[in-house]
């Protein structure tokens, strides 16, 4: 292998490394404000908005609770799971979004 693709992988691997440390409070706040959107625009109902809330507060207590038994810090099987978690929420908040005409 040459130089640079060996420098590259390097980088592209610590990249992935501090990109993962970001993105679980990255995420929660892009999606809070998606959620916080389509309130604003009248796309999420109060029902629908407040099962949205209740799923990003489930993940959210989750992560707290596992942050403060790792000393701060999530395993990557947590990291994981979390990923998955804010996918699924992720999916729920465009299809209820997009699920019917909008309220005003």
């Amino acid at each position: 292998m040459n130089k640079t693709f060996l420098q590259t992988i390097l980088t592209l691997a610590i990249g992935a490394s501090l990109v993962s440390a970001q993105t679980i409070d990255q995420r929660k706040d892009q999606q809070q404000k998606r959620i916080a959107q389509g309130v604003a625009s009248g796309q999420l109902t109060p029902g629908e908005t407040k099962k949205l809330e209740t799923k990003e507060q489930r993940i959210n207590k989750e992560v707290h609770a596992e942050r403060k038994a790792n000393g701060g810090k999530l395993t990557q099987a947590e990291k994981k799971q979390v990923n998955n978690q804010q996918n699924r929420v992720s999916k729920q908040i465009y299809k209820d979004k997009h699920n019917a005409p909008t309220q005003k």
